[in-house]
């Protein structure tokens, strides 16, 4: 099914969101067409304009690609000339499973379809469906293109033992930090060390140890990052914490309830991060409202 030299014809990305966009600026960067596709023909605008914006801020050593918009009514015939395809729609898992039956329903068995779920790996959003080609799907989760350029490639049972590496070649040409998951895994690598971090950080507040500004100030001095958990968890959203940690606690047993106790708490209180102005930290004092 694979082909053995670099693959030709074009990358189509569904969802012009945050990953989408960024997507669609990477894989245009070496002169490829990528196609945008949107039900929201507002947001593949929005898209675009971000593509140029990121363009005019890199040092780029050759020639852009094309990236065009396109609505779901054309999806048919744009899969036909595309060796990629990747959903980037939300983390929704009932509208993955959609989204993948369709691709995999129109898109040429050439063609490899590519999910970039955070929460859920390819093999978890196929189980039970009915699909004609299950061997060319795989996971190629990245994180913020470009400014980190990790992604993880992980497969599932049924996939073509070739197209990992075939994919991963891929991405390193158009910028990205290639890194297989060779078994599969809830969360990928990162996301997985960066689960026990969060877990092992609520579970320490659950217990009266510390306050937030601890845990951060000495996280920070220690392994010298920008931000500590408490930070990131809520520029992330405690909401959607509490749904990760659930569906960790619901495939993994043994994991401590406490920690989703706590952003149980947190969220009935109305804090759910920086988005409500009042997380661990209170945004709309320093803010100066």
């Amino acid at each position: 099914m694979l082909q053995s030299q670099r693959p030709q014809g074009s990358v189509v990305i569904i969802g012009a969101g945050t990953q989408g966009r960024r997507l669609a600026y990477m894989w245009s960067s070496r002169g490829g067409l990528v196609y945008l596709v949107d039900l929201n023909e507002r947001q593949l605008e929005e898209g675009l304009r971000y593509v140029q914006q990121l363009r005019t801020e890199a040092e780029h050593p050759g020639t852009w690609g094309d990236v065009r918009l396109a609505t779901p009514d054309s999806l048919e015939s744009i899969l036909q000339g595309a060796w990629l395809v990747v959903e980037c729609v939300p983390e929704n898992l009932v509208l993955k499973q959609k989204v993948l039956t369709q691709l995999d329903k129109l898109a040429p068995e050439r063609t490899i379809i590519a999910s970039n779920s955070s929460s859920y790996g390819i093999g978890e959003i196929i189980e039970g469906l009915t699909l004609k080609s299950r061997q060319r799907l795989l996971s190629a989760h990245c994180y913020w293109p470009p400014e980190t350029s990790a992604i993880e490639i992980m497969g599932h049972k049924d996939t073509d033992p070739a197209l990992p590496s075939l994919l991963s070649d891929e991405c390193e040409k158009h910028g990205f930090s290639p890194f297989r998951v060779r078994q599969s895994s809830i969360g990928y690598i990162y996301n997985r060390i960066w689960a026990a971090i969060k877990r092992e950080t609520l579970l320490a507040l659950s217990e009266g140890i510390c306050e937030p500004q601890e845990i951060d100030a000495i996280f920070k001095d220690v392994l010298k990052t920008p931000k500590g958990p408490c930070e990131q968890m809520d520029i992330v959203g405690l909401d959607v914490v509490l749904d990760i940690e659930k569906h960790y606690a619901e495939a993994r047993s043994g994991l401590p309830s406490e920690p989703r106790e706590y952003l149980q708490k947190m969220i009935k209180e109305g804090n759910l991060g920086v988005k409500s102005g009042r997380g661990f930290y209170d945004y709309e004092a320093e803010n100066g409202h």
